[in-house]
């Protein structure tokens, strides 16, 4: 499968600075999952903003 992370950068709502993973999202996934955590472009822009990536925030936002 070919990584298409020129348009993965069109869509990555990421704020982190030194984020080497950009537009590279199956790195991005596998990184986050290792820490328990989710990517921000599954994250409202003002939760992103946070960097509170965690699952228990996904499921305060999310969960029913």
């Amino acid at each position: 499968m070919e990584c298409k992370m020129e348009e993965n950068l069109q869509n990555c709502n990421c704020t982190w600075e030194g984020c080497n993973k950009k537009g590279k999202c199956c790195e991005c996934l596998r990184y986050h999952w290792e820490r328990r955590e989710l990517p921000a472009c599954l994250f409202p822009k003002d939760v992103e903003a946070t960097y509170d990536r965690s699952l228990e925030k996904f499921i305060e936002i999310y969960g029913r």
